[in-house]
């Protein structure tokens, strides 16, 4: 193995050699946007052949950038050094070790066991329970850490035994699990949205508010092809026995209840039925029986206030207030004359009646700037405009509620009145189960991205409540020691010093890129075939689509958008929008052969008897609905800009 990379090694540095002695032999003919394609291909080659991203992306970078300067070393490095140092003054890297930290944290805590057990019980009687619920599961498992591999790790481990044993197609079982697990490419708090936000200069708010439902949309996707499949063709997924439904209920519950199926709330409320229940027992039920309903009633208050109430502030306009107050209007407030201040008005006649029409004004009516007679003191006609801007008032105004509010509304209520409709005894162990697994996850995502999203924290700010939020979630689930804090300090330190690295590389060749003209040799390429903004669209998303198979989503980041980004204006595309497009099509890297590390990551947990090929196979539906939900992205946009329009207008 040592002589093969050595090998490959000595085989690269010749051929930067020849590359370079070439180039110099043939200066006259070639010119520095030709040398800065021919570093970008040499990178690119140099990492498929197994190099470290980081490093070599600096190497190619400083050797360039010193044929750029014609060998002048101290240019070279002083470029070197200004470009890591912009890199590592972003305050937005910041968020990285402590988004890492918090996924790791979250991990150790051994939720996933109870969330999936909870979930595959909840949907038991959907087709396809359990990979559903391996989706689902997925889903908020991705949203509170973000880390691909640790998520596809533990549901190898956990769910792909127990669907192999329940009969499942390996394919099948094998696609949601690698599909699902990539969904942390893609939802918040993604590492990929911070570092597309601090190479593309976008906000990481919106960035993340603008991932929330394109995230949603495709894990809704993957779940009903789910079901689907398992409905056309139940023996690929068949359904969970009678005996695997079952939900053994605690011994006090069964003195309440005459069978799992009664309902909850009606045996409860008949009070102790039997001297062996205590009242304690039977309130605390009844609280958890009433918890749905007091939420959907608080959130449904104060979201009803929140978007119908307008608050009227005045803003000033401390130029337009100037200009008020110097210009002199038209029957506006004169300046009192020096001598005696304000006059009486002339005591004959006192008020007149204005001119009729077509008559001359009398000489007696003087004029309003004559000193000895001047006008009367009146509301000038700006007087009004002028007053509520220097005095602004706190007064609230009501308007109706949205659309968007009364469809969630509803949608909400009818999912809370089905709870209380169909709560047995059996459901309410399930739902106790959810609230100690599914639902302290919820609340530290909810605390993390609606913190974010809302406008109440940067996502440095609530990254650092994140990181604390997963130590309190382990401290409370009993998983937080010293082994386990050192073990994820170590784990973040190396997952953030491979960002950092990266992104010191990326710079560096990208000042580099820059220097040589290759960016505007790829710009007047692109722009000379007279695209469309959709042809464009189309011809990016097939390239980062192709670039998703040899190389990962880190390396396409930092390597060619900065290639892209600049393109944008030309063909009037919005750097979000675009965003949202490549964290869609980046799960490609992780979903698409060979270099598939979703499926090397579930080949490594895996029995013997699953193969590579088998879990290729699984992928590869999964990867039709990634294309499926760039389509709807492209064709909808308000999937992805909705939100942040609705937050940040």
């Amino acid at each position: 193995m040592i002589r093969r990379e050595l090998w490959f090694g000595l085989s690269f540095m010749a051929l930067i050699v020849v590359g370079a002695g070439s180039v110099l032999a043939s200066a006259d003919t070639i010119t520095n946007g030709h040398l800065g394609l021919l570093m970008l291909s040499l990178v690119v080659v140099a990492i498929m052949l197994g190099f470290p991203t980081a490093f070599t992306l600096m190497g190619m970078g400083m050797v360039f950038t010193f044929l750029a300067y014609e060998r002048d070393w101290h240019r070279t490095l002083d470029l070197m050094v200004q470009s890591a140092f912009k890199t590592m003054a972003n305050d937005v890297l910041i968020a990285v070790p402590l988004f890492v930290f918090m996924g790791y944290l979250v991990e150790r805590a051994n939720l996933i066991e109870s969330l999936f057990k909870s979930l595959h019980l909840a949907l038991a009687r959907l087709p396809g329970a359990l990979a559903v619920a391996t989706l689902v599961t997925c889903t908020i498992f991705a949203t509170a850490t973000g880390i691909v591999g640790a998520v596809v790790t533990l549901m190898g481990l956990l769910a792909l035994p127990a669907m192999l044993r329940g009969g499942y197609s390996v394919p099948l079982a094998a696609g949601a699990i690698t599909a699902g697990g990539c969904l942390g490419i893609l939802l918040p708090p993604s590492v990929l949205l911070i570092v597309y936000g601090a190479t593309a200069g976008v906000s990481v708010v919106q960035l993340y508010a603008g991932a929330f439902f394109p995230g949603l949309m495709l894990s809704s996707l993957y779940v009903l092809y789910v079901i689907v499949v398992a409905w056309l063709k139940p023996q690929w997924a068949p359904p969970l026995s009678q005996a695997e439904r079952v939900v053994p209920l605690p011994p006090l519950s069964q003195r309440l209840a005459d069978s799992p199926a009664a309902h909850a709330l009606v045996g409860l409320l008949k009070g102790r039925r039997n001297a062996g229940v205590p009242m304690s027992h039977v309130l605390r039920q009844l609280g958890i029986v009433a918890l749905p309903g007091v939420v959907f009633v608080l959130l449904a208050c104060f979201s009803y206030k929140a978007v119908t109430t307008v608050e009227a502030q005045a803003r000033y306009d401390i130029e337009e207030i100037g200009a008020v107050r110097s210009a002199p209007t038209e029957g506006g407030l004169q300046e009192p004359p020096s001598e005696g201040g304000l006059q009486e008005p002339p005591q004959e006649g006192g008020l007149q009646e204005p001119p009729v029409e077509g008559e001359t004004a009398s000489p007696s009516a003087a004029s309003p700037t004559s000193p000895t007679s001047p006008t009367p003191l009146a509301e000038p006609p700006g007087a009004a405009q002028s007053t509520a801007a220097e005095s602004p008032t706190e007064a609230a105004t009501q308007r109706p509620a949205p659309t968007w509010w009364w469809v969630a509304f509803a949608v909400f209520g009818a999912l809370v009145t089905l709870f209380y409709l169909f709560l047995s005894f059996a459901r309410l162990e399930i739902f106790k189960l959810l609230l100690a697994s599914f639902f302290p996850l919820m609340l530290l995502i909810f605390a993390v991205l609606g913190s974010i999203v809302l406008g109440l924290a940067t996502p440095t700010e609530a990254a650092a409540m994140g990181a604390l939020g997963g130590m309190l979630l382990a401290a409370a689930y009993r998983r937080l020691n010293l082994a386990v804090l050192k073990e994820s300090v170590f784990l973040t330190a190396k997952t953030s010093a491979m960002v950092c690295w990266l992104f010191v590389g990326s710079a560096i060749f990208s000042a580099a890129f820059a220097l040589l003209g290759g960016q505007a040799l790829v710009e007047e390429w692109v722009l000379g075939m007279n695209l469309t903004k959709v042809e464009f669209l189309v011809l990016s998303q097939v390239i980062i689509f192709l670039l998703g198979w040899p190389l990962e989503w880190t390396e396409i980041i930092v390597i060619f958008m900065p290639i892209f980004i600049p393109l944008l204006d030309n063909f009037g595309v919005d750097p979000l929008f675009f965003g949202l497009l490549v964290a869609l099509n980046l799960q490609t890297a992780f979903l698409s052969p060979p270099v598939a590390m979703a499926a090397f990551y579930l080949k490594g947990v895996s029995p013997p008897h699953v193969t590579l090929n088998q879990i290729f196979l699984g992928m590869l539906p999964f990867m039709g609905i990634q294309v499926l939900a760039i389509v709807l992205l492209y064709m909808w946009p308000q999937i992805g800009l909705w939100l942040p329009q609705l937050l940040y207008k």
